[in-house]
């Protein structure tokens, strides 16, 4: 069997069309055509056909869609943002870059994310240490699976505290029927090579309205001021995505939606399939109101028997020897050395799923044929 990778780009076979588009017409900056009709997509895709009313902006990058994200809130020098710890590095960086601290929340085990409880307790920890309130909150959709955000929400709303959704692994998943991304004041997406559409690399940021996505495109082309010459009043940073990378995501809506279907479909495969091992677990949505995009199905081992702890390594290095690319969940940023001295306002939660839980194989590469080959080595291997 060939490598079978975690999940890599699969195109759509629309994607030169607007690419030669690009060449054609000599826009190759970041501005242009594609990149327009690609936010227009988007647009259409999240607001679930005029059920909302955001605007998006096409950037470089997830990492700076977080980024004008938090300016955007007001975060600078001096505050603090609470951000999720079971996540990857970019949730968290951002914050730092603008001179702010992160505190980090725990997960709650329904569905690996921020804990609702512990962020209450984190805001009021912050506002008896500070004396003043954090600044932002980010909950993340780890591996595609929407969290409690309506919890989150309320808990937000209730202390006046904004919340900037980092939807990065999310791109499709709803709760309640709405897009995940959506519910706060701002909402992340990733289009890295990886991810569930592709632009080769790329991000957009979910804006509240057009007043604030013309400011934000003001923030990602350098902040240049409306003057006949060069003039700039603030700092601002090249981040708009080149309408070459927004041809590719142009391509890549076509097909959305059966790269979201396909996820699901290799999700329910490994429940039906492994579901009776012994000590395993699929991580599955906790109830019907949560409809993840399985972005990576997830797997944990529970009871002691098999694989747990300092036997997880190995046990994914024999599955790699297999042709087989796993995954161990995200390392908290909490246990992270370069956050060590960050608050945290942990539970125990995110430290057990990092030691006990794997990625697997979710992408398009993997059909009936891959299936079969992963989990009859997965069961060889326990």
């Amino acid at each position: 069997m060939d490598r079978i990778n975690l999940c890599l780009a699969h195109m759509s076979g629309n994607e030169m069309q607007y690419i030669q588009e690009a060449f054609d017409t000599n826009w190759v900056v970041p501005l242009g055509p594609n990149v327009n009709a690609f936010e227009e997509d988007l647009e259409d895709f999240v607001n679930e056909n005029g059920a909302l009313d955001k605007k998006v902006v096409a950037l470089s990058a997830g990492t700076a869609a977080i980024h004008l994200g938090l300016i955007m809130l007001g975060v600078g020098k001096g505050d603090e943002v609470i951000c999720q710890s079971f996540t990857f590095a970019a949730s968290a960086n951002p914050i730092v870059y603008l001179g702010a601290s992160p505190v980090f929340v725990d997960s709650e085990p329904d569905t690996y994310n921020m804990d609702p409880q512990l962020l209450e307790d984190a805001i009021k920890g912050r506002i008896a240490k500070t004396g003043k309130k954090p600044k932002a909150i980010i909950p993340v959709y780890l591996y595609g699976m929407p969290a409690k955000i309506d919890e989150i929400m309320e808990i937000a709303c209730r202390y006046e505290i904004p919340v900037l959704e980092d939807a990065a692994e999310g791109f499709g998943s709803r709760y309640k029927g709405q897009v995940c991304g959506t519910f706060g004041t701002y909402g992340v997406m990733s289009f890295n090579g990886n991810k569930m559409i592709t632009t080769s690399g790329g991000g957009a940021l979910i804006c509240p309205d057009a007043e604030a996505k013309k400011r934000v495109m003001f923030y990602a082309t350098q902040a240049r001021e409306p003057y006949p010459y060069y003039q700039h009043e603030r700092i601002g940073y090249n981040y708009r995505m080149s309408n070459i990378c927004a041809g590719i995501g142009r391509g890549q809506m076509t097909v959305a939606d059966e790269h979201i279907k396909h996820h699901q479909w290799v999700h329910e495969q490994y429940v039906q399939r492994l579901g009776d091992v012994d000590g395993l677990i699929v991580h599955c949505a906790p109830g019907d109101e949560m409809q993840s995009n399985y972005w990576l199905s997830t797997i944990r081992f529970e009871d002691g028997k098999h694989v747990i702890s300092d036997d997880l390594l190995p046990f994914a290095e024999r599955l790699s020897e297999a042709n087989i690319e796993t995954r161990p969940l995200w390392k908290p940023m909490h246990l992270q050395p370069v956050y060590k001295d960050a608050p945290a306002y942990t539970n125990g939660v995110s430290e057990h799923l990092f030691k006990s839980g794997l990625c697997l194989p979710s992408g398009p590469c993997v059909r009936e044929a891959e299936l079969d080959y992963i989990v009859k080595k997965i069961k060889e291997n326990l």
